[in-house]
């Protein structure tokens, strides 16, 4: 049998040397963990349109424009996601977890010391190399 594949739109918010993240609720898969913001493309929606709502509904911030990152397939063993993920450093809004989720802006040297999902590592190593740290 084929896994489903969830297709996430995820924004990578970036001002001042700093990036908005989130900490996954507990409850949730890899819950406990932070994230860079997003969520499910939904049938017939463009991945800008989903970033732009996700953002919208998760951190309060309205999205502008963004810019293709990178795209990557992770297989957890119990799901399979396709993160379609954009840098975003063209909104209005200030940032925070509308959803009663911890978030926080951090220095980009410091993601190190934040535990994200596998799938994060290498989000987290280009983000490095685009802003060569």
């Amino acid at each position: 049998m084929t896994k489903k594949v969830v297709h996430v739109a995820v924004g990578v918010i970036y001002k001042d040397q700093q990036l908005f993240i989130c900490k996954r609720p507990d409850d949730k898969h890899q819950g406990g963990l932070w994230e860079f913001p997003g969520g499910k493309v939904e049938q017939g929606e463009s991945v800008f349109t989903a970033l732009q709502r996700e953002l919208l509904e998760e951190v309060n911030l309205t999205v502008n424009g963004s810019e293709e990152l990178m795209v990557i397939e992770h297989d957890y063993g119990d799901k399979c996601v396709r993160l379609d993920v954009h840098i975003v450093d063209d909104f209005t809004g200030t940032a925070h977890g509308a959803e009663g989720q911890q978030g926080k802006w951090v220095a980009l040297n410091e993601l190190d010391d934040y535990s994200f999902p596998a799938a994060n590592v290498e989000i987290i190593e280009k983000i490095k190399q685009r802003y060569e740290l």
